[in-house]
């Protein structure tokens, strides 16, 4: 999996995110779903919808 950027809402910088998955939220719509390397918090990043 490509790195993906996130916004860690904790640290208030922009991270890659650690263990970062795929996932599809409840409208259909693509996102990515990891943890903060440094704090370890939640990070959630909603993605474009492929074409």
């Amino acid at each position: 999996m490509d790195k993906v950027q996130g916004y860690c809402v904790k640290c208030k910088a922009k991270k890659v995110m650690v263990d970062a998955t795929e996932i599809k939220m409840k409208n259909g719509r693509p996102a990515m779903k990891g943890k903060c390397p440094d704090c370890g918090t939640g990070m959630f990043k909603i993605m474009s919808p492929k074409k």
